[in-house]
């Protein structure tokens, strides 16, 4: 088998996978693109908050 034949293989397999997908509703892709909005949100403010309290703990131990 050559590469031309190898890669018009692939990318039929690929459209052949794409057909079997089920795609989410518009409805379940908002409320899921919301609930990564806000995971990411909350993880960014404890990851601040967490830097600013260890950053002020070693000013205590080393100043």
């Amino acid at each position: 088998m050559n590469k031309l034949q190898s890669v018009s293989g692939f990318f039929s397999d690929v459209v052949a996978e794409v057909k079997k997908t089920t795609w989410p509703a518009r409805e379940e892709l908002m409320q899921s693109t919301i609930v990564v909005i806000l995971s990411i949100a909350l993880l960014g403010v404890f990851v601040s908050v967490s830097d600013k309290v260890i950053s002020i703990i070693i000013g205590m131990l080393t100043g």
